[in-house]
């Protein structure tokens, strides 16, 4: 069934629920209305509210709690564009938190160092932090760069700010691509409990080898990203 535009039915109420999520007006953890009352509200019937919602989910924007009814999902990071992920939390109308583990220089990074075409035992500056949706720890990143090339990046407060952004305004760098290896993985003791969850977790992998836009290798990063709230969607062009 179709509206006068051309529209299916389903389509029409996605569109009421999308307009009242991105107002703010229905948002992440309140409830969505059920199927009997979107039917009722659209005056359409039962099964073509329940598509409309069962594509929802699917589509991770709402989730079904059985026996307690259909939720507005949080929002989820894709991994479909280079952006850090200040930049990301930002595409969502969200603010970016983070948390610093670890911060400063390492020199024993032999298998990283090689990776950014520098030598083994090269000063690389290292960032391990926490990424927050809230205050809930979403992803475990660790970023590595030519600490003599950046000087003074681990001085910057990246709780608060892009290591992507200050590398383009202070050093004029401008990151255009990376190569990247993702599998899956199981949250070791140490993961579990800076991510909170439980050992054995499933967790996306995700290890990005990021270049200039002069095609140099600048930074390196690996990144532990909970399962359920990151979706990674890849668009193949022939």
């Amino acid at each position: 069934m179709r509206n006068r535009n051309g529209e299916p039915i389903y389509r029409q109420i996605q569109n009421a629920l999308r307009r009242r999520i991105d107002s703010g007006q229905l948002k992440p953890g309140y409830p969505v209305p059920s199927e009997r009352e979107l039917a009722r509200l659209h005056k359409v019937s039962l099964m073509t509210a329940r598509h409309a919602l069962s594509e929802m989910a699917r589509d991770g924007i709402v989730e079904r709690r059985h026996g307690a009814g259909t939720f507005v999902a949080p929002p989820r990071v894709q991994f479909n564009k280079l952006l850090g992920y200040t930049e990301q939390m930002a595409s969502l109308g969200l603010t970016a938190n983070s948390r610093v583990v670890t911060c400063g220089i390492v020199t024993r990074e032999h298998e990283i160092a090689a990776r950014l075409g520098m030598a083994p035992t090269a000063r690389l500056g290292k960032v391990e932090r926490v990424r927050l949706a809230g205050d809930e720890p979403v992803a475990l990143e660790t970023c590595y760069w030519s600490a003599d090339e950046y000087p003074n990046l681990v001085d910057a407060p990246l709780e608060r700010v892009s290591l992507f952004g200050l590398m383009e305004r202070e050093f004029g760098v401008g990151l255009a691509y990376s190569d990247e290896e993702i599998d899956a993985t199981d949250a070791d003791v140490r993961l579990a409990d800076i991510l909170a969850i439980t050992r054995g977790s499933p967790l996306l992998r995700i290890r990005q080898l990021i270049f200039s836009t002069k095609s140099r290798a600048t930074v390196y990063v690996v990144g532990f990203y909970r399962s359920g709230r990151h979706t990674l969607r890849v668009r193949r062009f022939r």
